[in-house]
């Protein structure tokens, strides 16, 4: 049977377009892109006649032998031939031909989340939590088959115009149970996705990828990348040490973006957890709350500080003591962090939404002030931020009980100051209403146990240690102000506690640039 004039055509252009032809089978018609590593073709199976894309690999200069690039290769076809979920590409065939070796793998004609981004700016939040799902259906099948994608970013989710997404380049994937095949020591991924344990030098772990998710799923919502900075050892800088700030996302997306960001693995948020609020945040025309609020506070103040870094002043001497004129200083140190910081990754009823109901490491929560636990307290306005004296029901709270933490072994470390009531205005603060201890206990739990799990406390310290949040009483938020010029006092403190019945001997905590 004779093709159409139509076939023949096709077939004469197809043929006349053909670059080479690889393995005798695999057509290269057009250069799709190309990396570092190698090219990306669109290509055609002359054998049963279907478009691919090939991936044409080559060996780069100095990095391995050509033994381990080989074996690198077969790796990649394994890990996508242990896949199987719509959200993966699917990987075809490998061949040699030559001094390369060619991927072949299903493709997919559709921009990526790179392009798309670039070319609309912000997507709307129901469509990065969409695209959220779909890679993260593809990372739980990877997870499951023992595999870390390690290289989840946005150039590598391509989006079709349905809304159908598909996670390429597992040629970077590690099964967990491999041997490390190096590459000269080359750290394998993109930077400004890199989660930190990966930039400290540990391996990639199915929680690193999430925290990639994480990164991506922030510059599809906010439109700018996280922790991109000048240069690369600022951008790594920039995830060991900051939290960056959302400004477009809120509700449940927001949830989830910054629970997948949680500088710690052990505390970033599951993947089940993370599905839960992505499938929340999906729902075209339902409204998504802003940013949590303080109790108390104003959702638009806060606004603008969710998400931020839940990180000490310099010197957080400044207290809450109804006399002393450093009283305003309490909420002004704590103002840079507000108490938005509910925090890296929100809550529900006040406890971290992936976290445990009672985190093992806290001990139980006072109150300080007018018929408070504490009744009798103030705090040092020097920088001192360490106390000689047990924090106990009963126990009184001195000027005189402040140290300084390398002078003296001491019994407590204040590590978190956070205000209950965002600083819109002072008269704003002043006009708040008393939120109810449960609430208020609910956000300084939540703020105290977030700030617990970042590097703000020592990681080699952290075992030995727990941490207790103090409130303020009803009385005591409803004090007036000793002067015209001060503010109420509305804010919780965190303090750090050593685990056993000893005392601490120098700082455990560490500044955060």
């Amino acid at each position: 049977m004779t093709e159409n004039p139509e076939q023949q055509t096709d077939s004469s252009t197809r043929a006349h377009a053909a670059l080479r032809t690889v393995a005798g089978r695999y057509a290269l018609l057009e250069e799709l892109g190309r990396g570092g590593m190698g090219v990306v073709w669109r290509g055609e199976d002359t054998v049963i006649g279907r478009h691919v894309a090939v991936k044409e690999l080559r060996l780069p200069d100095g990095a391995e032998d050509a033994g381990v690039f080989s074996e690198r290769i077969l790796r990649e076809v394994r890990t996508g031939g242990r896949l199987n979920d719509p959200a993966v590409v699917t990987v075809f065939d490998v061949v040699a031909d030559g001094d390369a070796t060619f991927i072949v793998m299903e493709l997919v004609e559709a921009p990526t989340l790179s392009d798309l981004v670039d070319r609309r700016g912000p997507l709307p939040a129901h469509e990065v939590a969409r695209i959220g799902e779909q890679v993260l259906s593809a990372l739980e099948a990877a997870h499951r088959a023992g595999i870390v994608h390690r290289d989840v970013k946005p150039g590598n989710i391509m989006v079709a115009p349905n809304g159908r997404v598909k996670l390429t380049d597992f040629g970077i994937a590690q099964a967990v149970d491999d041997p490390r095949i190096t590459t000269s020591g080359m750290l394998v991924g993109s930077p400004a996705f890199m989660a930190p344990e990966r930039v400290a030098g540990q391996e990639a772990l199915a929680a690193s990828d999430l925290w990639s998710l994480g990164a991506t799923l922030y510059f599809a919502a906010e439109g700018m990348l996280p922790f991109q900075r000048s240069t690369t050892a600022a951008t790594l800088h920039a995830i060991m040490h900051e939290m960056p700030p959302l400004a477009r996302a809120h509700g449940p997306l927001a949830q989830a973006i910054m629970g997948m960001l949680t500088a710690a693995p052990e505390a970033r948020i599951p993947a089940g957890q993370a599905r839960g609020l992505l499938t929340a945040a999906a729902q075209p025309g339902v409204a998504q709350p802003g940013p949590p609020t303080p109790p108390g506070g104003d959702a638009q103040a806060t606004a603008m500080h969710y998400g931020g870094p839940p990180t000490l002043a310099a010197t957080p001497g400044p207290g809450p003591a109804s006399a002393n004129p450093t009283r305003r200083k309490l909420l002004i140190v704590g103002g840079a962090v507000a108490a938005v910081a509910l925090l890296v990754g929100g809550f529900f009823a006040g406890k971290p939404f992936w976290g445990p109901a009672v985190d093992d490491a806290m001990a139980e929560t006072l109150t300080y002030g007018r018929g408070g636990d504490i009744a009798n307290y103030d705090i040092d306005g020097s920088s001192n931020y360490c106390v000689n004296t047990p924090l106990a029901s009963g126990r009184a709270l001195a000027s005189s009980n402040w140290v300084d933490c390398e002078d003296e072994a001491h019994d407590a470390q204040l590590f978190e100051i956070a205000p209950a009531v965002p600083e819109s205005s002072d008269s704003d603060a002043a006009a708040a209403t008393y939120p109810g201890e449960d609430r208020l206990r609910a956000f300084a739990e939540a703020k105290c146990t977030a700030t617990f799990h970042t590097n703000r406390v020592q990681d080699d310290e952290r075992p030995g240690l727990r941490f207790l949040a103090l409130v303020p009483t009803e009385d005591e938020w409803n004090q007036e102000p000793a002067d015209d010029f001060d503010s109420p006092v509305r804010s919780v403190l965190c303090f750090l506690v050593p685990a056993d019945s000893g005392r601490l001997e120098g700082t455990v905590t560490r500044g955060v640039a």
